[in-house]
């Protein structure tokens, strides 16, 4: 027997850490028999972590409904360990007041009004989702069984470095000396000043924060020089806007989900509240301590917003072209793929197909002729050819309900407005119209391609390997697709774009349309922004970039991330194009999510999972029952972890099997 307990530390403890932990439970016993020590390092609740921490505005929701969330890794996971099923937000709260659902504090009143008010189609608080995340986090640390030690610190991890005679060490200190055992290949310091010995060491911080780029510290500077505000990518719940004052104006960039959640907190978070009126709109009723805010995007609109429409016709099931046959006979043919050449005229027609089933099956009065002779001759085209246009075009009498993937992107493309008003008619129309489709019984093709995108997305990180992406589509992964399909299947609730509205008629939301442009100008000592399709220009001592900051290893704002780099152990993705090398910010890592270094070589024992690494990027929590990515992510890096610690700490079953 190996004279000590081997030990994983997960740097982080957010959803994600808490899936690989329920993970390797589930796996443990089919890979590592011996006793365990785990060390989860996070500042804040285990489970839910800092993003999705109960301390925050209680107006802020989940962009996703209660039946769309889980945290279980269930049958339809394609993954090498067990599934287990459990039971998603919407279940779990029905099972917390009636009781069969145990180990949960006593909630406050608010809370227990939001469960007994959950529906299924509910968009739960993140207050609440915090509550579910820190439930199954102790769930899963009490399935890893009686001879697995968890320990939780509530601290920040600002290194690693290795024991002595394990390699070069982060900071040049060795946390073992002279001959004394080593009791770890890693040991992570922390802000205390303690360390924790770890044969494994996981990266599972989630999202993090990037300290400003050189043209938003430029605009910081400049707002402090002449007494404005300025706001640079963040997580909008940690920005602090009381500086902003009532009346103020203020330009936004960025009209996605940052920007929705900063519309919560500047107006209904003041203390404004929204009405009904007889006519079924809202009307906003303002407290006086809101400012004016304009604003503006490329696309010049907000993410198209949920669904609540219900499928008429066949279901949607699987991708009909997107497979891994067509992924496979393109593997065979070409040493690399094209995202755009190759993968995309697929996807695109899996998007139609599932928009077009549902037009012929679920509205035949719609439509020419019968769906089993459209899909025929759909079967037999290619979505970017005359073929496919002239078949649509016959089929689908009403131009409006063909669908344009080009036109979806960018709605408000090769649009010059004349005048302030015409911006303001033309989004605010985009915005209704953009309801009416979603939220309407009589669209539920926008329901099929909403679900057909998902799948994809679902899928492609499964069928495509990486490495056999050239560089450029790597780029248009990482940027324009995860940027289309959260504009399409990842926008708010539908009564937020109606609170929108309903602050745009009471004149404290102004739209600027889409191309939009900022500077600073030093002659007038404020911010002036407009857009390149209209004559429209404003100023204002206060900007706030709406969106999530880049990802950025070499200026992480997080001290465990920035050690990593600046030892030379973890590097950014760099990837080479025609036009020269590109960053993606990312951290390096391999297919098994090992930390690779600037060379590629595989870091021993360190292991990295998230959005800020060069994988997928699948989230952290995912619908129910569609082979989620980031569960079979968690099955296959706890798998991946449980070996490594095998490898290195053979239990005595083990060793007299040898």
């Amino acid at each position: 027997m190996p004279s000590r307990v081997p030990a994983i530390a997960f740097i982080g403890g957010g959803p994600r850490t808490a899936g690989v932990l329920e993970r390797l439970a589930a796996n443990r016993p089919a890979l590592f028999h011996g006793p365990l020590h785990v060390h989860v390092i996070e500042p804040h609740e285990p489970g839910s972590g800092r993003i999705w921490r109960y301390d925050q505005d209680p107006g802020l929701l989940l962009n996703s409904t209660a039946a769309d969330v889980t945290m279980f890794t269930d049958a339809s996971v394609a993954c090498d360990g067990p599934s287990i099923d459990g039971p998603g937000l919407s279940t779990w709260a029905a099972g917390v007041l009636d009781g069969s659902i145990r180990d949960v504090p006593a909630f406050e009143p608010h809370l227990l009004a939001q469960l007994r008010a959950l529906t299924p189609a509910s968009f739960p608080t993140r207050q609440l989702q915090s509550k579910y995340l820190e439930w199954f986090f102790r769930r899963a640390v009490s399935a890893l069984g009686p001879d697995v030690t968890v320990t939780v610190h509530r601290d920040t991890a600002t290194g690693v470095v290795r024991s002595s005679g394990s390699g070069a060490s982060a900071g040049g200190a060795s946390a073992a000396s002279g001959g004394e055992p080593d009791d770890g290949a890693h040991h992570v310091r922390l802000a205390s000043g303690t360390e924790v010995a770890a044969d494994v060491v996981v990266y599972a911080l989630g999202h993090t924060d990037s300290l400003p780029g050189p043209e938003s510290a430029g605009l910081s500077e400049f707002a402090a020089r002449h007494g404005g505000f300025h706001a640079p990518p963040s997580y909008t719940t940690d920005v602090d806007y009381s500086a902003i004052e009532p009346g103020q104006d203020v330009i936004v960039s960025g009209m996605g989900l940052a920007f929705v959640d900063l519309m919560v907190l500047l107006f209904e978070g003041r203390g404004g509240r929204f009405e009904e009126r007889s006519d079924g709109e809202l009307e906003y009723v303002p407290s006086g301590a809101e400012p004016r805010v304009w604003a503006g995007s490329r696309r010049g609109v907000p993410y198209h917003s949920k669904i609540s429409s219900v499928l008429r016709g066949e279901p949607i099931t699987r991708p009909r072209y997107f497979t891994a046959e067509a992924v496979d006979a393109l593997l065979a043919e070409h040493q690399e793929l094209d995202f755009r050449a190759h993968l995309w005229p697929l996807i695109a027609k899996d998007a139609g197909y599932a928009y077009y089933r549902e037009l012929f099956t679920g509205y035949p009065s719609r439509v020419l002729g019968t769906w089993a002779s459209f899909e025929a001759r759909f079967d037999a085209v290619d979505w970017y050819s005359a073929a496919r246009e002239e078949l649509v075009a016959f089929s689908v009498p009403d131009p409006a309900l063909r669908l344009d993937l080009e036109k979806l992107d960018h709605p408000l493309s090769g649009c010059a407005f004349a005048s302030h008003e015409s911006v303001q008619r033309s989004v605010a129309a985009y915005i209704q119209n953009d309801l009416d489709l979603r939220t309407s019984p009589d669209h539920s093709e926008t329901l099929a391609l909403f679900t057909a995108l998902l799948f994809v997305y679902m899928d492609l990180g499964r069928l495509v390997p990486q490495e056999r992406l050239n560089a450029r589509s790597q780029q248009t992964i990482h940027g324009w697709w995860h940027g289309f399909f959260s504009f399409v299947d990842s926008g708010p609730p539908a009564h937020r774009l109606r609170e929108m509205l309903a602050l745009h008629r009471a004149g404290l939301l102004k739209f600027l349309g889409p191309g939009m442009w900022v500077r600073a100008d030093d002659s007038v000592g404020r911010f002036v922004a407009g857009t390149f399709q209209s004559p429209v220009v404003v100023d204002a001592s206060a900007f706030i970039e709406a969106r999530l900051p880049a990802a950025s290893v070499e200026r992480s704002a997080n001290p465990a991330l920035t050690d990593l780099h600046d030892a030379g152990w973890g590097t950014e993705q760099r990837l080479l194009t025609s036009d020269g090398a590109h960053s993606t910010g990312k951290l390096l890592v391999s297919g098994n999510h090992e930390v690779l270094s600037p060379v590629d070589t595989p870091q021993k024992g360190l292991f990295a999972v998230g959005p800020w690494t060069s994988g997928w990027g699948a989230g952290a929590f995912a619908r129910p029952n569609t082979n989620a990515a980031p569960f079979r992510e968690n099955d296959a890096l706890a798998r991946r972890i449980l070996s490594t610690v095998a490898a290195t700490h053979p239990t005595e079953s083990q060793l007299t099997s040898l």
